[in-house]
C-alpha cells in the first residue's frame, strides 16, 4: 500500500480519498463494525425512526474545499435546510432566530434588527473567502489576505473577545445578547472566555450563509458518499480492523500492525484519524523521536463531556415560540447570566441544574427520518466527563431533567414521546475512542489548544517526529467540524512529502 489511514471518521475518509484520486493504493483500517465514527446515523430508539448518533448539522457543507474538491452531492449527497436555522427562544417568551434571509432575520431581532444586518451583509460580501481563511492549512497568508484588510483586521479584534463583551458592544436587548455565547458553548467556552468570540461569531455567521444544512438521510449519507469516491478511485475500507502499532524504523513510519497480528507494509505515509494520545501513547512505542511529543500530550486537555439524547416523537415539538417550530437548531439558554451559571456548574464537577441544549430538529427538513406524521428530536448537554457516583447512576435522573427543560419551552413536548435513547459520556467514549471523555471536539477549544498550538507547537501542520506519519484528526486545525478539512489538509502535505523526496 501507498497509504494507510488509520480511522474511518470524515477526516480519515477524507484523507484516503483525496489520496486515492491522486493514484496512491490506500487502505483504510476501521477498528469499528461499521465506518464514519461519529458521522453516521442509526435507528436508536424505533425502528423506522434515524437518528445521527454525533454530528448533525454542517454549516461548511458549501464552503468546504475537501467536499467541494471530493464533489460529494455528485456522489449522491443531498443537502436541505429548514426554513430558519438557528433559534433562541426563552421561558420569559422571547426569542431571536438567525435565518439565510438577512431581512427575516433583521425582524426577529427586533430592536438589534439593524445590528445583525450590518453583522450578516458583511459575512455575505466575503463570500466563501471566510471558510477558506478558516479552514486552510497555516499560516494560510494567502487565504488570510484574501480577506481584504479590513474584514481580517476586524475579525481578529473582535474574535479575541469574550461572547458576552462582544454582545453588550454590538446588542441592546437580552435576547439579542444570549445568541452567541450560546453558539460557543458548542464547545467549551463559556461567555466570559478569552476568544470565545470567535467561535460564536463563525457559527452565527454560517448560519446566516449556508444555514446548518441537513444531509437527506442522515449523517451516514456523508460518510456513503466519501466511501463512494474512496471505492471508486481504488481505496479500500476495512471495517473490524484495529490498528495496535505504528512500526517505526530508520525515524520513519513503514507499517501498520493489526489486533489481528497482520503487519501491513506502507510505502509513502500513514495518516491517523484519531486523537494525540492514542498516537503517542498508544499507537507509537516509545523512540527518541516522540519523547518530547509523549510529555507535551500529557498536558493535552479535552473539552466537557457531552449528554446526548434522542427521542421518537409521534409529533413535532410543540414549541411556545412559532419561530422554533421551522428551525433546524433550536438552543435553549435563558440569558447571559443563565449560561455563566452553566458554565460554572459544569467547570466546578457539577451536573447543570438548568441544562443548556443544542437540539436538533432534523425530521423537520428530512421527513425520511421518521415514519409519516413523527418525527426525531436530537439534543444535547455539556456535562462534566465524571460526576459523583458515576454516569450509571446518574444518567436517567440527567435525562428527565432534560425534558423537564424541553417541557418548559414545548407544553406537551414530554406527551409526545414514544422512545428515548440516552448517551452519557462513557457512551459516547465507548461507541467511538476518540470522544476522549464524551469530548465531541477532539480537544478543549480555549486559544491554548488552537491554530499553532492544536495539537501542539511547532506540529500544527500535520506533520509528526517520524517521518511519513501525519495526524489527520480534529485534533489539529482548524478542529472539529465535519468538514474534512484536517484529513485534507493532511492528505495535502503527504503529497507533497512525498513529491519533494522524489525530487531530492
Amino acid at each position: 500500500m501507498d497509504a494507510i489511514v488509520i480511522g474511518s471518521g470524515p477526516n480519515g475518509l477524507t484523507a484516503a480519498a483525496t489520496l486515492a484520486r491522486r493514484g496512491w493504493s490506500v487502505l483504510v483500517l476501521e477498528a469499528q463494525h461499521r465506518p464514519g465514527g461519529a458521522c453516521y446515523s442509526e435507528e436508536l430508539t424505533l425502528p423506522g425512526y434515524v437518528h445521527d448518533v454525533g454530528a448533525a448539522f454542517f454549516p461548511f457543507a458549501d464552503d468546504s474545499p475537501a467536499f467541494r474538491d471530493l464533489d460529494l452531492t455528485g456522489a449522491g449527497l443531498e443537502w436541505r435546510n429548514a426554513a430558519r436555522e438557528s433559534c433562541h427562544p426563552a421561558p420569559d417568551g422571547s426569542c431571536v432566530t438567525i435565518s439565510r434571509d438577512p431581512e427575516q432575520s433583521a425582524i426577529s431581532f427586533g430592536e438589534d434588527g439593524p445590528a445583525w444586518r450590518r453583522l450578516a451583509l458583511w459575512r455575505r460580501a466575503m463570500g466563501d473567502r471566510l471558510a477558506a481563511a478558516l479552514l486552510g492549512p497555516l499560516p494560510g497568508f494567502g487565504a488570510a489576505l484574501r480577506l481584504g484588510p479590513y474584514h481580517l483586521a476586524w475579525l481578529a479584534r473582535e474574535g479575541l473577545g469574550s461572547t458576552a463583551s462582544f454582545a453588550v458592544r454590538h446588542f441592546r436587548t437580552e435576547a439579542a445578547r444570549r445568541v452567541l455565547p450560546a453558539l460557543a458553548l458548542h464547545v467549551d467556552l463559556g461567555p466570559d472566555d478569552f476568544a470565545g468570540a470567535g467561535l460564536g461569531l463563525v457559527l452565527a455567521l454560517l448560519a446566516s450563509g449556508p444555514g446548518f444544512r441537513i444531509p437527506v438521510g442522515g449523517a451516514r449519507s456523508i460518510t456513503h458518499a466519501l466511501i463512494r469516491r474512496l471505492e471508486e478511485a481504488g481505496g479500500v475500507l476495512r471495517c473490524s480492523a484495529r490498528a495496535e502499532r505504528i512500526v517505526v524504523r530508520g525515524g520513519r513510519a513503514v507499517a501498520v500492525r493489526t489486533s489481528d497480528g497482520d503487519e501491513i507494509p506502507v510505502g509513502r505515509a500513514v495518516l491517523a484519524d484519531v486523537g494525540p494520545l492514542a498516537l503517542y501513547h498508544r499507537l507509537l512505542e516509545e523512540i527518541p523521536a516522540t519523547a518530547g511529543m509523549r510529555r507535551r500530550m500529557r498536558h493535552f486537555r479535552y473539552g466537557w463531556g457531552t449528554f446526548k439524547m434522542d427521542w421518537a416523537l409521534s409529533g413535532p415539538v410543540p414549541w411556545t415560540a412559532a419561530e422554533a417550530r421551522q428551525s433546524a437548531v433550536v438552543h435553549a439558554g435563558d440569558s447571559v447570566a443563565d449560561l455563566r451559571s452553566f458554565t460554572r456548574q459544569v467547570r466546578g464537577g457539577e451536573l447543570p441544574t438548568n441544562p443548556y441544549l443544542v437540539i436538533g430538529q432534523q425530521s423537520l427538513a428530512d421527513p425520511s427520518r421518521a415514519p409519516v406524521g413523527g418525527h426525531t428530536l436530537w439534543a444535547y448537554s455539556r456535562v462534566p466527563s465524571v460526576v459523583e457516583g458515576g454516569w450509571a447512576a446518574q444518567r436517567e435522573a440527567f435525562a428527565d431533567r432534560i425534558e423537564r427543560r424541553l417541557e418548559g419551552l414545548a407544553p406537551g413536548f414530554r406527551s409526545l414521546i414514544r422512545a428515548r435513547a440516552i448517551f452519557s459520556p462513557p457512551d459516547l467514549q465507548a461507541m467511538n475512542e476518540n470522544l476522549v471523555g464524551g469530548d465531541l471536539g477532539g480537544g478543549s477549544a480555549h486559544i491554548d489548544q488552537q491554530l499553532f498550538f492544536r495539537p501542539a507547537f511547532p506540529y500544527f501542520r500535520y506533520r509528526t517526529p517520524v517521518r511519513g506519519l501525519y495526524l489527520a484528526s480534529a485534533s489539529t486545525h482548524p478542529g472539529a467540524g465535519v468538514h474534512g478539512a484536517c484529513g485534507y489538509n493532511a492528505a495535502r502535505f503527504a503529497l507533497h512529502d512525498y513529491l519533494a523526496s522524489r525530487v531530492a
